[in-house]
């Protein structure tokens, strides 16, 4: 029977064979081939960090999705009765209007104002940098007290500033939160107003990469400053275009921190009026603990946005 110090001389042994083994493979490579293992070793730890923050528990939600849990006992199966529940739920589609009502107007209203901002701005030269900076400030302004700023704009006479605006000019005062018509264009007015610096910031950068030869080859042969904007300016800005509507629909497909700052008293609003499908969630997983039927609505959320951004990929892409 071989002894201890046999078998540590064996194994010690073993380990430079398989060191030199390797070597010897790797020496064996193309220069193609070491290039792509060293691609993907470098890879490797972002993939699996991806994989482990992004897939897993998006998987686990899918999972989730099909049972019942309550953070505090075991899991059930529930099959598809989470998503039977939302579908017969009249909350969740007065909630899936609200949020497709923020996209609808969101998005293009943002994308109107801040390329024509960007636009005039691009031309501008005195105090260029400081008026792009204070463009800009909103978007690094946290969004809780942005929403509690505004909120203070829209309270009643005598503590609100803009009914007080209006009761200067013998105007009545104005519902903004707190009537149903009015309170999803008050909250969305912040939420736009607090994306336009970085969409603008886009914008200009987009404007810049254009060559300027298109325009001084426009301006010689005498085109108009409308004929050059819709075929040279726009047509170019085709990719910036599709980055900004793609990313402020996802935005605004997510928007929570306005709402829920702006109607802490009524979360929501009145008659769920500003409710996004995010609030329904947060509301249905940490208020009513009911873990299964907040993981389809986001398994649903999760389903709306990848729709809208193909989409939006497919019909804004270059033809």
């Amino acid at each position: 029977m071989p002894s201890d110090h046999s078998l540590a001389g064996r194994t010690s042994e073993a380990a430079p064979r398989k060191a030199n083994a390797v070597s010897r493979a790797y020496h064996r490579l193309s220069i193609k081939q070491k290039r792509t293992l060293w691609a993907w070793g470098f890879l490797a730890v972002p993939i699996l960090f991806y994989v482990v923050i992004r897939f897993y528990p998006t998987g686990n939600a899918i999972v989730l999705s099909f049972q019942d849990w309550n953070l505090l006992e075991d899991r059930e199966w529930a099959g598809l009765d989470n998503y039977a529940k939302l579908i017969a739920d009249p909350v969740f589609w007065q909630v899936f209007r609200n949020t497709f009502m923020y996209l609808l107007l969101g998005t293009p209203i943002s994308l109107v104002i801040s390329f024509l901002i960007a636009y005039h701005l691009d031309k501008v030269r005195f105090m260029h940098g400081t008026i792009r900076a204070l463009y800009f400030l909103p978007f690094m302004t946290s969004a809780v007290a942005m929403a509690w700023v505004w909120r203070w704009f829209y309270q009643d006479v005598p503590i609100g500033l803009f009914n007080n605006t209006l009761a200067s000019f013998g105007i009545p005062q104005i519902e903004f939160l707190g009537s149903t018509t009015n309170a999803l264009p008050a909250i969305l007015a912040p939420a736009v107003w607090a994306g336009l610096g970085f969409q603008i910031i886009v914008f200009m950068a987009g404007l810049r990469a254009i060559p300027r030869t298109f325009y001084e080859a426009a301006k010689i042969d005498g085109v108009s400053s409308w004929t050059v904007l819709w075929e040279i300016t726009l047509p170019l800005l085709r990719p910036t275009i599709v980055f900004i509507v793609v990313l402020s629909s996802i935005g605004f497909l997510r928007i929570f921190d306005h709402v829920f700052n702006m109607t802490t008293n009524n979360p929501g609003g009145p008659l769920n009026s500003t409710k996004p499908l995010v609030l329904m969630i947060y509301q249905t997983a940490f208020d009513s603990f009911d873990m299964g039927y907040a993981a389809a609505q986001t398994v649903v959320l999760f389903l709306i946005l990848l729709i809208v951004s193909l989409l939006q990929l497919r019909l804004l892409r270059d033809r």
